[in-house]
């Protein structure tokens, strides 16, 4: 049976006088992929952002495993076991795509920041590389520099990196953005395998994607929680029709 691995109290963000995320309160189960989906300016990023630690909460709580980390640095989030990728592709272009992996792999290690560590310790470094390589299928590319290759290979690399860094939880923002047909389909069959291990929270803008591995969506509007719902639910909502799809239907 799955659990909540992730959930959220009343979780509020404004701007000034702009709520970008306004008193948002939902669980997340362990072993799902839930998709998180709306129109631009929804707030969907800047969810994100507060589960990741990126911003600060303007109220409510997030907690991680019953553990409340509301107030935790990205860092700490991260070392509990969350990863997160980005709209924009975040990685070292001048690297391999080993010395990439490398970097997420080391940053896990208490002693990330000494430059003198036992074998043991670079060793568990090697390890986890060589898994995040294998599991984002890139190990064949292992000694390719990142600016030589494919924008798809690039975001699949990028989730590499946050697989070395071995998390429960994945956020991922937009993975396929900017994508090709073919290269779209990589990283979808990418995102099936990392579900029967992981848990996925995911933005996407591609409806046929989301719709083919996502087993949970929630639908946000204005920053706020439309509705929550499997996704024949969602689908056949006529609120979500109305106001994410212009009463249009959702094929």
């Amino acid at each position: 049976m799955s659990d909540t691995i992730l959930r959220t109290e009343n979780l509020s963000k404004s701007f000034g006088g702009l709520v970008a995320t306004n008193n948002v309160s939902m669980n997340f189960e362990r072993g799902q992929v839930h998709a998180i989906i709306g129109p631009n300016g929804a707030g969907k990023t800047t969810l994100i952002n507060l589960l990741s630690g990126e911003l600060p909460a303007s109220d409510g709580r997030i907690f991680f495993k019953s553990r409340d980390i509301t107030k935790f640095s990205p860092n700490r989030i991260s070392r509990l076991g969350v990863g997160r990728s980005y709209q924009k592709t975040n990685i070292f272009p001048s690297f391999s795509c080993f010395e990439n992996c490398w970097v997420g792999a080391q940053s896990r290690l208490s002693t990330s920041m000494r430059f003198f560590r036992p074998a043991k310790s670079l060793k568990e470094v090697t390890e986890r590389t060589e898994r995040a390589l294998d599991l984002c299928g890139l190990n064949h590319q292992r000694d390719t520099i990142a600016s030589s290759m494919s924008y798809g290979e690039q975001r699949q690399l990028e989730i590499g990196m946050m697989l070395a860094t071995e998390p429960e939880l994945l956020l991922l923002d937009e993975p396929l953005a900017g994508m090709g047909t073919e290269e779209s389909k990589q990283v979808i069959e990418l995102l099936r395998r990392l579900s029967k291990k992981h848990t996925l929270i995911l933005i996407e803008h591609d409806m046929d994607a989301v719709f083919s591995i996502a087993e949970r969506l929630t639908v946000m509007v204005n920053g706020r929680l439309l509705e929550t719902g499997t996704v024949d639910e969602i689908r056949n909502s006529a609120a979500v029709q109305e106001a994410y799809l212009g009463d249009e239907e959702v094929h």
